[in-house]
C-alpha cells in the first residue's frame, strides 16, 4: 500500500507559476512510479507526466516545455513546478503510484492516488 498526500495547489494568474509537492509513504518498492494526474469537472481523469525509479520522464504536449517533475528521494517527496500557466491548466491534480510497467496513457497503471489539490489559473 502507497499513501500520497498533496499540497501546494491555489489560484494564479496566467503567466505564473506553481509548484506541488506529494508526500509518498508506505510500501515505497524500488520499481516505484510516480506521476500526476488532472481532472476537470465533467472530464475524464488525465496523465499529464510521469517518473520513473531510474528518473525517465515523460510529459504529454499539453505541459511540454512548462511543466516539470522531479522527485527527493531523501524525504520521499515527488514535485511538479508548473511555469506559464494558462487557464486551461485549471483543475484538480492528483500525485499517483504505479509499478514499472505504469503508462500515462493506462491509468489503471496507477492503482495509488492522493485526495488531490486545486490549481485555478485565471485570467
Amino acid at each position: 500500500q502507497v499513501h500520497l498526500v498533496e499540497s501546494g495547489g491555489g489560484s494564479v494568474q496566467a503567466g505564473g507559476s506553481l509548484r506541488l509537492s506529494c508526500a509518498v509513504s508506505g510500501s515505497i518498492g524500488s520499481s516505484l512510479c510516480l506521476a500526476w494526474l488532472r481532472q476537470v469537472p465533467g472530464r475524464e481523469r488525465e496523465g499529464i507526466t510521469s517518473i520513473r525509479s531510474d528518473g525517465t520522464t515523460e510529459y504529454v504536449d499539453s505541459v511540454k516545455g512548462r511543466f516539470t517533475i522531479y522527485k527527493n528521494n531523501g524525504n520521499n517527496t515527488l514535485y511538479l513546478q508548473m511555469n506559464a500557466l494558462k487557464p486551461e491548466d485549471t483543475a484538480m491534480y492528483y500525485c499517483a503510484a504505479g509499478g514499472a510497467w505504469c503508462n500515462l496513457r493506462f491509468l489503471p497503471s496507477f492503482p495509488y492516488f492522493g485526495q488531490g489539490t486545486q490549481v485555478t489559473v485565471s485570467t
